[in-house]
């Protein structure tokens, strides 16, 4: 576990990180990865809850003028709670993670009212080859992605929800299952860019249109909402150091773009070839010299 000081530290790296994060070094090569190509999601693996691992059920999932598209008019009646997920093929540790999304269409016949222009990415998720058949939501921890539904009334976007695990909030395991964050409201069918800063098991930062909105501490496996899971997966009190990154489906149109990843865990050695001013996390069995 984490030294109050060294807690302290990282929360100074990644305001660096996000302070250096700017719409031109997204722009640019430095380390940053496209995670999709525009025309494929042949880097990704779907899991819909009533459905085997890569059965992406009524095209759930896809792809249309560069955009991830989550639609829902091939499915046969209501939503019958087929939540879904889209998983990036490559697990991380340290990352920063920036995309954007938007809200479209309304929500399908059947699916729960509290998904109603309701979304979110998943990360430190359990590899979905392990979630079962049944299992409606994958182990993992949400930035949860909402938009406004009646003028004058909040509700932020950026949040944290927790299926199947739990996270360190103002120096305790915070027992909510979501934790509000303090962006402002978004109402419509308008593109919102949405960022995380993640340190394994220590500190993450959640970002809404480059300001800094949420941070919290030590993910971890606990808690509930996740039914019908693998026993030998759900480890209550291990610490979330890596997992995977999933696109949400809830019931809920939904649009995301420019999905891009920068690892943060590399050769910190400025001797090497492929030394990054960027990492945090030092990774000497990576370092290449002439």
């Amino acid at each position: 576990m984490l030294s109050n000081l060294k807690v302290l530290r990282n929360l100074c790296i990644v305001t660096l990180i996000w302070q250096c994060s700017s719409v031109k070094t997204l722009s640019s090569d430095k380390g940053w990865e496209n995670m999709f190509n525009g025309r494929d999601i042949d880097n990704w693996t779907t899991k819909i809850h009533h459905y085997e691992v890569g059965e992406n059920y009524g095209d759930t999932f896809r792809v249309e003028n560069d955009i991830i598209k989550v639609r829902y008019d091939q499915y046969d009646g209501d939503f019958d709670d087929r939540f879904g997920h889209l998983y990036y093929n490559k697990p991380f540790s340290y990352f920063h993670l920036s995309m954007e999304y938007r809200f479209v269409g309304k929500l399908h016949p059947g699916a729960p009212s509290y998904t109603l222009k309701n979304s979110g990415v998943m990360f430190h998720s359990q590899d979905p080859k392990t979630i079962l058949r049944e299992q409606n939501w994958p182990i993992s921890v949400e930035m949860q992605f909402l938009a406004g539904l009646e003028k004058g009334k909040a509700r932020p976007t950026g949040n944290m929800c927790s299926p199947g695990t739990d996270v360190v909030y103002d120096g305790k395991i915070d027992p909510r299952h979501c934790i509000n964050s303090s962006s402002d409201t978004f109402f419509g069918n308008q593109w919102v860019k949405a960022e995380l800063i993640v340190l394994a098991d220590s500190l993450v930062t959640h970002i809404i249109n480059g300001k800094e909105v949420l941070q919290y501490t030590k993910p971890q496996i606990g808690g509930g909402v996740v039914e019908r899971f693998d026993p030998k997966i759900k480890k209550d009190g291990q610490l979330l150091t890596t997992g995977y990154i999933a696109l949400q489906s809830e019931g809920q149109p939904i649009d995301f773009r420019n999905l891009r990843i920068r690892n943060l865990k590399g050769c910190m050695d400025p001797k090497a070839v492929n030394y990054r001013k960027y990492y945090v996390k030092s990774d000497p069995g990576n370092c290449i010299y002439k």
